[in-house]
């Protein structure tokens, strides 16, 4: 059987943070169970196919399921053939979790979790619209390793409104004195279409400057690696042995399988999304026709440029005889000019084979990936 990643999307939310941009709902629970049920039909329909190698339920806030929701979504994804080492993760916000889900969670396999906390400052957190305190947080990451789970993520977010160096600093410390195996530390993107972009628009976000910002940054960097954490991806920093599989699936533009509303999967060299509207998501499967919506077959520049952008994420790099073999051509055939400037400019760096973002190219690595679009 032919092995893939499986994503799967839980489109709801007690409330809507003012940062989110993900295809995510709140004021929609009365359809939580006709959504479960058909996000099953389509499990049973697409990934029975497959050897599972491993699984990532997000959304949304997959932990704000009802019991019975997260318990007949569980069993059905324990009807697939899942590899044995099998990497299973599950998004959870504090708030919306508690013993209960979390042995659930526990019967059915999901090995992983990864906790939404943002920062341990309750100002911040209701500024940015999150609906639990640190503390709510706290005690559901210490009944977590109580009931056994011991592969657990948090996620912070730096260059939030009114945040501070030392607020972010005392994020980081805190947060890596509890020991998760996992830190995912992502600055704040103003997104068109949320409720801080609204705010931006009319000069109302009051955000750290741009040199206090890259500030942050770097001291994420310090801070983690003080308490052995190391970065293997600009955003993300893990114990030894404990990165997350499957996002390095998508860094490594390796297939994967997204189903449920709103879902994308790269599947033999085609994109393809589902559907957004959960209604009328719930309405096709039922009716047993499509819920795709888009439908991209990738050229070959296409893969080469997804290949270098998201490689060029991790700390590892690009490999070039990856490259060659995926290719069928020398990687300076396609970029030996971009890669030579940047390396000049110290942005890069080349060795063994691989190459790789330098720690200043990291910063700008925006500008540093812009010049491996092929026009």
């Amino acid at each position: 059987m032919k092995e893939i990643s499986l994503y799967i999307h839980v489109p709801f939310c007690k409330q809507k943070c003012l940062y989110c941009d993900f295809p995510s709902y709140s004021g929609k629970d009365k359809l939580m169970s006709s959504y479960v049920v058909a996000l099953n039909k389509e499990i049973l329909q697409k990934a029975k196919t497959y050897l599972i190698r491993s699984i990532f339920i997000g959304g949304g806030t997959p932990s704000y399921l009802k019991n019975e929701d997260l318990k007949s979504l569980l069993q059905t994804l324990n009807k697939l053939d899942l590899k044995k080492d099998l990497e299973f993760t599950m998004e959870c916000n504090p708030g919306t979790l508690d013993e209960s889900k979390l042995k659930i969670m526990k019967e059915y396999g999901v090995n992983r979790i990864s906790i939404g906390l943002q920062s341990i400052k309750n100002s911040i957190l209701k500024n940015i619209g999150r609906i639990h305190s640190y503390e709510e947080f706290k005690n559901n990451y210490f009944l977590a390793r109580k009931l056994g789970f011991n592969n657990i993520n948090i996620d912070l977010m730096f260059g939030l409104p009114n945040q501070s160096i030392d607020d972010w600093n005392t994020s980081l410390e805190e947060v890596a004195m509890l020991n998760p195996e996992h830190i995912s530390a992502y600055s704040l993107i103003v997104e068109e279409g949320t409720g801080f972009y609204n705010l931006y628009e009319q000069d109302k976000l009051n955000l750290p400057s741009e040199n206090d910002e890259r500030t942050m940054y770097l001291t994420t960097k310090q801070i983690l690696a003080k308490h052995d954490y190391v970065q293997y991806e600009i955003s993300n920093f893990a114990k030894i042995d404990k990165e997350c599989y499957h996002n390095k699936v998508y860094w490594r533009c390796k297939e994967y399988l997204g189903l449920g509303a709103s879902a994308s999967s790269f599947v033999d060299g085609k994109r393809t999304k589902n559907l957004d509207d959960i209604e009328a998501y719930i309405l096709n499967i039922n009716s047993r026709k499509d819920v795709g919506n888009e439908i991209h077959l990738n050229n070959i520049n296409d893969n080469m440029e997804e290949f270098m952008f998201m490689g060029l994420r991790m700390m590892c790099g690009i490999n070039e005889n990856e490259f060659k073999k995926r290719f069928n051509m020398d990687i300076d055939e396609i970029y030996g000019e971009a890669i030579n400037k940047n390396i000049k400019q110290g942005l890069l760096r080349r060795n063994e084979g691989r190459i790789r973002l330098t720690s200043h190219g990291v910063e700008v690595s925006n500008w540093v990936m812009s010049d491996f679009i092929i026009s």
